[in-house]
């Protein structure tokens, strides 16, 4: 909203609303003393309740004057919204930043941080309290308001979430040589076939808009619109999660087949292979990489995305691989049942997935020629690859009907030195 300087800056002279709040920022020495975290997240969260607005940060409201920010606190100031969106709002804010100058009364340039706040699929609290924006102001939800918002943003989301639309997000923001390759060789008109694909779509005002299987299959930085997007992945050593033994850790973004292609290299590169030499050499792995593939695979394909502040999680250590995939079970797969039967949350994801081909070197030890071949036999080449190496069947467990936990033991590795 309100991208060009000369349209923002007559909404800032006509004063707050519904979708414009103003607010100037105060400093004590290197401190930020206003406003006032709690201050800006009941804001925030006000506003996205409402619909989509943008906050200004460097403007005076009442005086309707730009003050302008410091240039050597504009760091501080853009932290202090972030941490305010993912620490202060539940579930977390996507949000844009952006630095900007607008001209004050003297006609002078003044840095400012222009923030838009999209819509969302979500009803947002702030805290413990929900709010809703009212010409200027806010105010907290009645019990019947706040039963209605979430009835309408329930709703919204009964279209797959993989297929809903970020308001923020165009079709600019998605990278051509990642969208090309779901094209045919003969597309002649690749936006109405990105459309077709629902990798675009169009927002209850016309505009068009990526989709959430947009972000995540084309784009470099899927975690600007879903944070927690991602990959995580720490090597440990010894058998316990201790930050103070920590070996190895790397955040994978990007497009998913992408974050496969990394977890894959982290596990290849922190794992031991150690290797027997009578009669002649054998290397004994410490983990199945046909095995890894597959789990990543599937964590990726079918996790939870909205799931707000949930990633993906992978965990190695001396004696086993954690895997931590955000959501519960899909339909009525149960934990017992996961070999037998084939069922999946993200329809759309999947079939993208089965359209990436995996690159050479990697298909070669996985047996797949795509990320993706929807024939159900992920989870049984998991347990039988795994059960084989280290002779121990691996665990499945849902944690509080949120996350999804695979647990691979590791292969007992011979001619290893002692700890």
């Amino acid at each position: 909203m309100y991208e060009d300087r000369e349209e923002l800056l007559r909404k800032i002279r006509l004063g707050e609303d519904s979708s414009l709040e103003l607010k100037e920022i105060q400093f004590r020495g290197p401190r930020i003393i206003g406003p006032h975290p709690r201050e800006l997240a009941d804001e925030l969260a006000a506003m996205v309740n409402t619909a989509q607005g943008v906050l200004v940060l460097g403007v005076r409201d009442r005086e309707r004057e730009v003050v302008g920010i410091p240039l050597d606190r504009l760091d501080a100031v853009e932290e202090l919204v972030r941490s305010v969106c993912n620490d202060s709002i539940e579930p977390p804010l996507a949000v844009r930043i952006h630095r900007m100058e607008l001209a004050d009364a003297r006609n002078e340039l003044q840095p400012v941080l222009k923030v838009d706040v999209p819509r969302s699929l979500f009803v947002h609290k702030s805290g413990g309290r929900y709010f809703q924006r009212i010409g200027s102001s806010k105010r907290e939800l009645s019990s019947e308001q706040l039963a209605r918002l979430f009835q309408q943003r329930s709703q919204a989301r009964l279209i797959r979430f993989e297929e809903q639309i970020i308001p923020d997000a165009g079709f600019e923001d998605l990278v051509e040589n990642l969208w090309r390759r779901f094209l045919g060789p003969f597309s002649d008109d690749p936006r109405t076939t990105l459309h077709k694909l629902k990798l675009l779509g169009r927002t209850e005002d016309g505009t068009e808009s990526a989709t959430v299987a947009g972000v995540l299959m084309c784009s470099w930085n899927p975690e600007q619109w879903l944070s927690s997007a991602i990959v995580e992945a720490v090597r440990y050593k010894g058998i316990d999660q201790d930050s103070n033994r920590q070996m190895d850790a790397q955040t994978l973004t990007g497009p998913l087949d992408e974050q496969i292609r990394g977890a894959l290299t982290f596990v290849r590169r922190n794992m031991t292979v150690a290797a027997t030499k009578e009669p002649e050499r054998v290397e004994v792995p410490q983990f199945s990489i046909r095995a890894v593939f597959e789990a990543v695979v599937n964590a990726v394909a079918h996790r939870d995305y909205s799931i707000a502040g949930s990633k993906i999680r992978l965990f190695l250590f001396d004696d086993r691989l954690e895997l931590y995939s955000p959501g519960a079970l899909p339909n009525s797969v149960t934990v017992d049942s996961l070999a037998l039967r084939q069922s999946t949350r993200n329809e759309l994801l999947t079939t993208l997935l089965a359209r990436c081909p995996v690159a050479e070197k990697i298909a070669f030890d996985v047996h797949r020629r795509f990320y993706m071949e929807k024939r159900g036999d992920g989870v049984p080449i998991i347990l039988e690859e795994s059960r084989a190496l280290s002779g121990r069947v691996p665990e499945y467990r849902v944690i509080d009907d949120q996350e999804l936990l695979l647990k691979i033991w590791s292969a007992e590795l011979p001619n290893q030195p002692e700890a």
